[in-house]
């Protein structure tokens, strides 16, 4: 079943957002459906105040443009509130455990918790103290909202997700897990493209390999002929330190005109975002008439509030 033929049930039986390993193909469509809905009305002038009275807690130990301007205008849209937590501005960052953050938040009436962080356990510890619905932002190993967004616009680009391909180029990382994971419970094709020590986690490609159908390789023009779309992500994600011998290895990766016309005439070329340009992309293709960065950039917003209102709207 494609997400085009898929009936909308107006709910997941989740309560949490931490990867997506455990969300199936009509989970993820459900968020889909909803996301369409609440952007059509956004783009209506519709008021949705679908989490009225509802609190969004904002926990960042790593920061983001797109991730906290989308949270907090997702929350102000569904007619609830936010709480923007610094690392810096909490006791989180100066010690304080999960586990007793969680308990604390819990006493408070937080509805949801969205933490953008550098360890996966972070969140899973989060989500098995807490009272809240959790939703992952960002960890080294996932980067789920990112990848439903993005699948979210190849959706509104063809009209459907079976047997669109999808190639990655650069580092195996936290978008290249989600992507995999995402594109293979929606009947997509993936194409992880990336140099040996480089490529991504070998159990989580297992994983996504048992959903549908994902390959990794080594080969940019394998992975790049008959793409629908191209996608690339920084080579040196927040937190870790430019290395010289890792970009020269990563380099040949670069999505530029030569891969462009590797695929095919009407291919998109996405980008999580923030891009450095001449990098992991050239100027001349990211912006090019087949980038959609910017729609995928504004997809978050209503991808999240999807992610939102099925697990924090619940009675």
């Amino acid at each position: 079943m494609d997400v085009s033929s898929y009936k909308p049930k107006g709910r997941i039986e989740h309560r949490h957002l931490l990867n997506l390993l455990d969300y199936s193909s009509a989970d993820i469509y459900e968020i889909l459906h909803l996301a369409g809905n609440l952007k059509s009305a956004f783009l209506r002038g519709k008021k949705h105040e679908l989490l009225k009275g509802k609190t969004l807690a904002m926990i960042f130990s790593k920061s983001s443009t797109r991730t906290r301007v989308s949270f907090e205008m997702g929350m102000h849209q569904l007619g609830g509130h936010s709480l923007f937590l610094s690392s810096n501005d909490i006791q989180l960052g100066r010690g304080e455990t999960i586990h007793d953050t969680a308990c604390v938040l819990s006493r408070y009436g937080i509805d949801g918790v969205m933490i953008r962080t550098f360890k996966q356990s972070d969140v899973e510890e989060l989500a098995k103290y807490g009272s809240f619905s959790v939703i992952n932002g960002l960890t080294d190993d996932f980067h789920p909202c990112q990848a439903l967004a993005d699948i979210f616009t190849l959706y509104e680009t063809y009209g459907h997700l079976n047997g669109v391909k999808l190639a990655y180029f650069g580092d195996g990382n936290n978008m290249a897990h989600s992507l995999m994971l995402a594109g293979a419970k929606t009947g997509m094709e993936i194409c992880i493209c990336s140099p040996k020590g480089f490529q991504p986690n070998p159990e989580i490609t297992a994983a996504a390999q048992q959903f549908g159908n994902v390959t990794v390789t080594d080969n940019v023009e394998q992975a790049a002929t008959g793409a629908d779309a191209l996608y690339t992500d920084v080579f040196f994600s927040m937190g870790q330190a430019k290395d010289p011998a890792k970009e020269k290895t990563l380099m040949p990766y670069q999505v530029n005109a030569d891969v462009l016309n590797m695929a095919k005439k009407d291919v998109v070329f996405m980008h999580c975002l923030p891009a450095h340009r001449g990098e992991e992309v050239t100027e001349d293709v990211i912006d090019s008439t087949h980038s959609i960065i910017f729609q995928e950039a504004e997809n978050r917003l209503h991808v999240q509030k999807a992610v939102m209102c099925l697990l924090m709207g619940k009675k």
